[in-house]
C-alpha cells in the first residue's frame, strides 16, 4: 500500500497545517481545522501531465493557434464563455439552490451530445429523476450518456472508456477522492477531486463543466483555491421571485470577464432572452416621478436598465439609505454631492434607490441616472419624455466621461429614444440619428435639462 501523510486542512479556506492549531493561520476561522489522510504517491496522470510540460520552450516558439470552441446550444451561454465551449476546459457554475444550474447543464449537455460524445454525471439524483426532468424539459436525450456516481476515479474511467469530450459534473461537492479520508463536500475532498478533474481534462482536452454549491455568503462552497484551479467562473444571479435569470462569468480565460447572459425561467426549461432592454424597461402609461433610464454595460453588451428611486418623510430619527442593485456608501456620497452642487437636500427624507429586474450594477455610469431619479421623486416631477442618461458624478459636482459612450447611445437610439444627458466627453463627433444628445459638465446643467 502506498504511504499516507496526515495534515489538518481547514473546513473555511482549504490551508493545509502540519498540526492542530485553534485558529486557522490562513483565515483565522476557530475549530475549523480537520485531520485528513492524503495518500503520498503521485497519481499516474499527474506524472504524465508533468513529464509532457517538463521541457521548457521559447515563447515565440509556441505555436499560434485559435482554440476550437463548442457551441453549447444556448446561444447566451456561448456569450459568457467567450463563444462556445473550449476543448480541454473547465468551467465551474455556481449558484442558490433552485436557481437552475442543472437544469441548464441538462440542456446544454443534451445539445452538445448531438455534436460530441458527452456524458453527464450525477451525485445528487438518480438515473429516473434525471430522465424526468429531461422528459419535462422536452429533451430528447437519444444520445446523451448519463452516470450516477460519486467516485472521481471511476467516473474518469467511464469517461476514457466512453469516449467522452465533454463532462459534467453535477455537483462537486458530492464527489469524493479514494485517497483522501475525510467526507464528500469537505475542504479536502473538493479540493482533490477538482484537482484530478482538471488534470483529466488538461491532459486529455476533454472539456469539463462542474455545478458548485454556494454558501449563504452566495460564494462558492469548499476552498477558495477551488476557483483559481479551473479555468472559467460562472455565477447564476436572480431576485427572489424574479423568472429571469443572469449569468455572469467573473472569471475566463479564454474570454472577456463580466459578460453576463440573460435567460428566462419557464415550465420547459431556461429560455434565452434576446433582447434583455425589453425585459428591464416598464412600460409606464404615462411618464412617472422617480424614475431615469441608464445605459449599461454589462461585459460587451449594452442594455438599457431603469433606474427608481422614492424619497419619503423619515420614519425615525435617522433617515434610512436604501439602495438596491446598486453599492449603498455610493448611494450616501451622491446624495452628500446633490446637496452640496445640485441644492436638493435629502436630510429628514427616507430615500430609495432600485435598479428594476434585479440586476447589480457596478460601474460608476449610474451615478447620473439615481440622482436625477432622486430628484425627480423628491421634485415629484417626471423627467423629460423618451431621455436617457448615464455618467460619473464627481464630489466636486462635475460630470465625467463614462467608456463606450458613443455604443451606449447607438442601443438607446435602436430602442426609440430621442434625448440623451451624458457628459460632455461622450458627446459623439457625428449626429445619431433620431436622438438629441446633449453634453453636460457639471450636475446644475443635468438637472436643468432633465426637467
Amino acid at each position: 500500500m502506498a504511504k499516507s501523510r496526515e495534515v489538518f486542512v481547514c473546513d473555511q479556506c482549504g490551508n493545509e497545517s502540519l498540526q492542530w492549531q485553534g485558529l486557522c493561520p490562513m483565515c483565522g476561522a476557530g475549530d475549523s481545522l480537520r485531520r485528513v489522510s492524503v495518500a503520498a504517491r503521485a497519481k499516474p496522470e499527474r506524472r504524465a501531465l508533468a513529464a509532457a510540460t517538463a521541457e521548457p520552450q521559447r515563447l515565440s516558439q509556441v505555436a499560434e493557434r485559435d482554440e476550437p470552441r463548442v457551441p453549447t446550444g444556448l446561444e447566451e451561454l456561448d456569450r459568457v464563455l467567450g463563444g462556445g465551449l473550449v476543448l480541454g476546459s473547465v468551467a465551474l457554475l455556481g449558484g442558490d439552490p433552485g436557481i437552475g444550474k442543472s437544469t441548464m447543464l441538462l440542456q446544454a449537455g443534451d445539445a452538445l451530445s448531438r455534436v460530441t460524445p458527452t456524458l453527464y454525471v450525477t451525485g445528487e439524483e438518480s438515473l429516473r429523476q434525471v430522465s424526468l426532468r429531461a422528459r419535462r424539459l422536452g429533451l430528447a436525450g437519444d444520445t446523451l450518456q448519463l452516470l450516477a456516481e460519486t467516485s472521481v476515479d471511476t467516473i474518469i474511467e467511464h469517461a476514457r472508456d466512453s469516449g467522452a469530450r465533454v463532462l459534467v459534473i453535477d455537483s462537486i461537492q458530492t464527489m469524493f477522492a479514494t485517497e483522501v479520508e475525510s467526507s464528500p463536500g469537505s475542504a479536502a475532498q473538493v479540493r482533490e477531486s477538482a484537482a484530478a478533474l482538471v488534470r483529466f481534462a488538461k491532459s486529455t482536452g476533454v472539456s469539463v463543466l462542474i455545478i458548485g454549491h454556494v454558501t449563504k455568503e452566495g460564494v462558492i462552497a469548499g476552498p477558495r483555491i477551488l476557483e483559481h484551479m479551473v479555468d472559467t467562473v460562472l455565477y447564476f444571479e436572480s431576485d427572489a421571485g424574479s423568472r429571469f435569470r443572469l449569468v455572469r462569468a467573473v472569471k475566463n480565460r479564454f474570454g472577456a470577464a463580466n459578460e453576463v447572459g440573460v435567460f428566462a425561467m419557464t415550465e420547459q426549461g431556461l429560455k434565452e432572452v434576446k433582447n434583455p432592454s425589453a425585459i428591464f424597461l416598464s412600460q409606464h402609461a404615462q411618464p412617472v416621478s422617480g424614475s431615469a433610464v441608464m445605459v449599461a454595460r454589462e461585459g460587451s453588451r449594452p442594455m438599457l436598465i431603469e433606474v427608481q428611486a422614492l424619497t419619503d418623510d423619515a420614519q425615525g430619527l435617522n433617515p434610512r439609505r436604501v439602495a438596491v442593485g446598486l453599492e449603498a456608501n455610493r448611494l450616501a456620497l451622491l446624495l452628500a454631492v446633490l446637496h452640496r452642487h445640485g441644492g436638493v437636500a435629502t436630510s429628514g427624507r427616507d430615500v430609495f434607490v432600485n435598479v428594476v429586474g434585479g440586476v447589480r450594477i457596478s460601474e460608476t455610469a449610474a451615478d447620473l441616472p439615481a440622482v436625477l431619479a432622486t430628484v425627480s421623486s423628491a421634485r415629484d416631477e417626471p423627467l423629460a419624455g423618451r431621455l436617457v442618461c448615464f455618467g460619473e458624478l464627481g464630489l466636486a459636482g462635475e460630470i465625467r466621461p463614462v467608456p463606450y459612450g458613443e455604443e451606449r447611445l447607438r442601443e438607446a437610439a435602436k430602442h426609440g429614444f430621442e434625448r440623451a444627458i451624458v457628459p460632455e466627453a461622450n458627446k459623439p463627433r457625428r449626429a445619431i440619428d433620431g436622438l438629441q444628445v446633449i453634453g453636460v459638465e457639471r450636475l446644475a446643467d443635468a438637472l436643468r435639462s432633465a426637467f
